[in-house]
């Protein structure tokens, strides 16, 4: 009120100066836009203008009139224009409007909004309300940035007396924003409303009003639910600007706010819930938002015979998750189950399988609510579900979210397990009974999508401890993986290194799961200084297999070519390590030599394509002896065997190592080959050199987990269409 009478005077003046006829006042909103003050003959909608006399600035202008509150011979009415200019450069000098391009004259200066605001209710009068909120109409089209939105502000708040405040500020786990204040002319209902914030935008509020005693005359509370597209921050909302009743109005945050979390928001909604009114639409949306997740478990006070509990939950890099556990619904009061966290929900329900959980059945049996709801003889109670799409914020609380047909809502906190995604393959499948009916879709609809939707990250570099004079050693250095080597098993390995005279010389990079680095460091390291070999030790941390350790060994060491080994490979012969050498700066590229089994049958002879396919197989030279493949030459395959070869340092960094969604080594193996292959690194098989040992150590699942990695390495490079072959068959080699 103050601010507009200081501006009257000035006001006054600048009226009378227009009241003239033919001169028009700029009031710049923003970067382009206009508002322009004129008088002269009554005019309103959309007309065509033109600025400078130029007619290549020719323009739409949004026209809103009125009449004047002490008109004159020369200008009965008023206007005000919406320019949206695209040359901001050039000084204003004319503009005209309509089709008989009525000619105008800009004063030399512009004015402030205030001045504007100020300047229009001299004209208006008692008119100036309606004026205001007409002008407000057109401001709100199009995108609403800071500078436009401090002018909306301006023009508002030149209205007499307040428009309310608001009291308090909410979040939800819901991404909802619940408000609560009082206003003069508001009204209950879906409006439209921009929020006044660090970053202006325009979302729906859905209000509803209450009584209050603690207010001026007239004015009523409310609450209000803000249902905003992009990420809102409480803290950052300076105020709200909404259509009332009679208009347009602004109802700025009180310097006393209060500001609620998650856990407190549907509380302050409940107090306040059954004094309101509203629309059916808005009331339903605040019981939701009243029953909404405030951090605790609430699944259990449900009234109805419906329980829930988690076994299992798994949460890879990328935001993949794999969850198992227990829905008990025997009368199918449960419309819908979510994963929610922030912002974000994926329905679990649609998609996950179902399993036999008589145990469940068993521990609820004697439960009053649910003695009468057992007796259809089911038990397919579990569930196990692969989810995704939901991201990660560690500050966010995820939850289960059970949806009833009768409307409420129940909620399980939950809180997975961070751990990389062949750790949480492996411990699901280890739950399952391998006799389960159900294992083949467990697999094919949850494990495996899990897997491929994960991110591995790569192996972290622990320790490292040099025992020798490794960085001036000459030579390639050789990355030795000793997976399940203890003290006991390294020391034949090192001593058969020591007596090859190509080896002795060689720097040799051992690397260790950081378990059994810890134990056997200090003995290794005695070792090594005994056979006076160029040894340095390498802890892994948080490895998984033999390619961890691989891959933790080249990123612990700088040099140009690197020559990989598996600890469980002994040489057939001496001298293979300078064979590796010879024919990798021959040839280039990533060299493997023969692997054989114990009894000297081949296990490895390349990696092939089976016909004109692009999907590799090995086995061409399987069960051979290897006396019938020593003779041959060196020969261009699909794809080299990392166990034991030799390749340049940069190409495996380049291509981003081994993949992480494997669960065993053979297709991890083949999938990092056949990216070095797509890339243009050529990859060969030498014969003449064998290395000798077992295939990678069966586990209990074994036939399972080489099955699953077919399963990946097909749906990444060779995907089939759908409904072809069953995923359980064996692939022939």
């Amino acid at each position: 009120m103050v601010a507009v009478e200081q501006a009257l005077p000035s006001a006054s003046q600048l009226a009378a100066r227009i009241m003239r006829g033919g001169r028009v006042l700029a009031c710049p909103l923003e970067e382009g836009f206009l508002l322009v003050i004129g008088t002269g003959e009554p005019m309103a909608g959309t007309l065509a203008a033109e600025i400078n006399d130029d007619v290549a600035t020719r323009l739409t202008a949004s026209i809103i009139g009125w009449r004047l509150a002490l008109p004159s011979a020369s200008a009965t009415h008023g206007f005000a224009a919406l320019l949206q200019m695209k040359d901001t450069d050039r000084p204003l000098t004319t503009l005209r409007l309509g089709e008989d391009d009525k000619r105008y004259i800009f004063a030399p200066r512009s004015i402030p909004v205030r001045d504007a605001a100020a300047l229009l209710a001299e004209l208006a009068g008692e008119q100036v309300g309606g004026l205001l909120d007409s002008v407000v109409d057109g401001l709100m089209q199009g995108p609403i940035g800071p500078q436009r939105l401090a002018a909306i502000i301006a023009l508002l708040q030149s209205r007499k007396g307040s428009d309310g405040f608001v009291e308090l500020l909410g979040e939800t786990h819901d991404g909802v924003i619940f408000v609560k204040g009082w206003g003069r002319a508001i009204e209950p209902g879906v409006c439209r409303v921009a929020v006044n914030s660090s970053k202006p935008l325009v979302c729906d509020c859905g209000i509803a009003t209450f009584l209050r005693q603690d207010v001026p005359a007239g004015g009523s509370g409310f609450v209000g639910l803000l249902s905003a597209k992009e990420p809102l921050r409480v803290r950052d909302i300076e105020g709200l600007i909404y259509r009332g009743r009679g208009g347009w109005r602004y109802a700025p945050v009180h310097e006393h706010r209060q500001i609620a979390g998650p856990s407190e928001t549907p509380g302050h909604i409940r107090s306040v819930l059954l004094q309101t009114r509203s629309s059916p639409q808005v009331l339903l949306q605040l019981r939701s938002a009243a029953n909404s997740f405030e951090g605790r478990e609430t699944v259990s006070a449900l009234p109805v015979p419906v329980r829930m509990g988690i076994d299992l939950a798994f949460q890879a890099s990328g935001g993949a998750f794999l969850i198992s556990g227990w829905l008990l619904d025997p009368e199918a009061h449960v419309q819908s189950v979510k994963l929610c966290g922030d912002r974000a929900a994926a329905r679990l329900d649609d998609r996950w399988t179902r399993i036999e959980r008589s145990d469940v059945t068993d521990a609820f049996t004697d439960e009053p609510l649910f003695r009468s709801a057992f007796g259809h003889g089911t038990h397919s109670h579990g569930f196990i579900v692969f989810a995704s799409g939901l991201g990660w914020d560690s500050a966010a609380p995820l939850h289960l979210e059970l949806s009833l047909k009768d409307s409420r809502r129940a909620f399980l906190p939950l809180a997975p397990i961070r751990v990389q995604p062949r750790l949480a393959a492996l411990r699901q499948i280890s739950s399952i009974d391998p006799a389960n009916w159900g294992l083949a879709e467990i697999v094919d609809r949850q494990v495996v999508p899990f897997l491929c939707a994960s991110e591995g990250s790569a192996p972290r570099v622990g320790t490292i401890l040099d025992a020798g004079a490794f960085e001036q050693a000459g030579g390639p250095p050789i990355v030795i993986a000793a997976e399940d080597s203890e003290e006991g098993d390294v020391a034949p390995f090192l001593g058969l290194l020591a007596l090859d005279p190509e080896t002795r010389c060689a720097p040799i990079a051992l690397v260790l799961p950081a378990e059994r680095f810890r134990r056997h460091a200090g003995r290794i390291r005695e070792l090594a200084q005994f056979y006076r070999l160029a040894l340095r030790l390498i802890a892994a941390e948080e490895s998984g297999d033999l390619y961890d350790l691989l891959e933790t060994g080249i990123r612990a060491i700088s040099h140009e070519t690197v020559v990989l080994l598996a600890g469980s490979l002994l040489s057939n012969r001496a001298g293979w390590y300078g064979k590796l050498i010879a024919a990798h700066e021959a040839n280039g590229g990533m060299i493997s030599p023969t692997l054989a089994y114990e009894d000297h049958s081949v296990r490895w002879a390349g990696t092939w394509l089976v016909g004109e396919s692009e999907y590799p197989a090995a086995g061409r030279y399987a069960g051979y002896p290897l006396s019938a493949v020593t003779g041959l030459k060196l020969t261009q395959v699909a794809a080299a065997s990392f166990e034991c070869c030799i390749m340049p340092r940069e190409a495996f960094l380049r291509a981003g190592g081994f993949s992480g969604g494997y669960l065993g080594s053979q297709q991890k193996g083949l999938d990092l080959g056949m990216r070095l292959s797509r890339a243009g690194m050529p990859s060969y098989w030498l014969p003449s050199v064998q290395m000798l040992g077992t295939d990678e150590t069966p586990g209990t699942a074994a036939p399972l987990v080489e099955r699953i990695d077919r399963r990946i390495f097909a749906a990444r490079w060779a995907p089939a269409p759908e409904g072809e072959g069953n995923w359980l068959e064996e692939v022939p080699a």
